[in-house]
């Protein structure tokens, strides 16, 4: 197991003046950290893979469907083009980044709603997406955890009985599900059966509480998840997502207007401890 952090906390756009904090989640004893890729260029990645590298830090990643304009699942097929050709820049970068996992909700636009459940139509166009850019993944030594999100945030991918099915449509050796213990939290009514039902094909373990606050803290049961985790054999990378409510460009998209944890350095040490701890007594 690898612990990690996802830096959506620090910035949407990690850039210099974060590599302080970055240095500090070394010495708190985190193996790595998920680079939020919303923006940039491949150089910029570049760089900041090479800061990692100097840090000691090995990093996984998550991005987003920026728009409804490059929405891969869309009727048209421009659009469907405009969203491949975003999801390839995103590889591209992880790929720079030395990224492991490229996940996040990289299937349609965070907030963006049909009235309906997603059509055949939609699965059978992201399907052939995902297919195709696991493919490019494999061929680069990276693999896809794509993101389930709640109900209020897309109507694509909620549960873990959609996210199976999903992915025995894509078919692919490298295409995974990014498990989040938030939405689950909203989507399920038992994180234990539906890791279950996720099964092996977990890529990566989001710890999210439910207020998106310091794991430990909340409603979450903690040892349930834990012990249903290790129980399918995952041993991979579990990542902390908890959002602050200093970050404009990123309130509209995690809904979070207030502070939810007292300071970065209690976010930081708390987390990596309460992972630890929790994963050991979870075997």
């Amino acid at each position: 197991m690898q612990v990690g952090i996802n830096l959506l906390c620090l910035s949407g756009f990690i850039e210099e003046q974060h590599l302080p904090q970055i240095r500090r989640l070394k010495e708190l004893g985190y193996d790595g950290v998920e680079i939020p890729i919303l923006r940039g260029s491949v150089a910029h990645y570049q760089w900041l893979g090479r800061q990692l590298d100097a840090i000691g830090l090995r990093r996984t990643s998550t991005s987003v469907i920026p728009s409804i304009a490059a929405n891969p699942i869309s009727s048209d097929s421009e659009i469907r083009k405009a969203g491949m050709d975003h999801l390839d820049w995103a590889l591209d970068c992880a790929i720079a980044l030395g990224s492991e996992s490229v996940g996040g909700p990289i299937h349609a636009p965070i907030g963006h709603f049909t009235g309906f459940g997603p059509t055949e139509d939609e699965l059978r166009y992201g399907a052939e997406a995902h297919h195709a850019l696991a493919d490019r993944a494999r061929a680069n030594g990276v693999y896809l955890s794509l993101e389930h999100l709640n109900r209020f945030e897309t109507y694509f991918l909620n549960t873990m009985a959609q996210a199976r099915a999903y992915v025995d449509r894509v078919d692919h050796p490298t295409f995974h599900i990014m498990y989040d213990t938030f939405h689950a939290n909203i989507e399920e009514q038992s994180q234990s059966r539906a890791i279950a039902t996720l099964g092996k094909h977990m890529g990566v373990l989001h710890v999210s509480e439910n207020d998106r606050g310091i794991p430990g803290r909340g409603q979450i049961n903690f040892a349930e998840v834990f012990t249903a985790v290790r129980q399918t054999g995952f041993d991979g990378w579990v990542v902390l997502e908890a959002f602050g409510a200093g970050l404009p460009e990123l309130a509209a998209a995690t809904r979070v207007w207030r502070p939810l944890f007292p300071d970065f350095e209690t976010l930081f040490a708390e987390g990596v401890t309460f992972i630890r701890k929790s994963w050991a007594a979870g075997a």
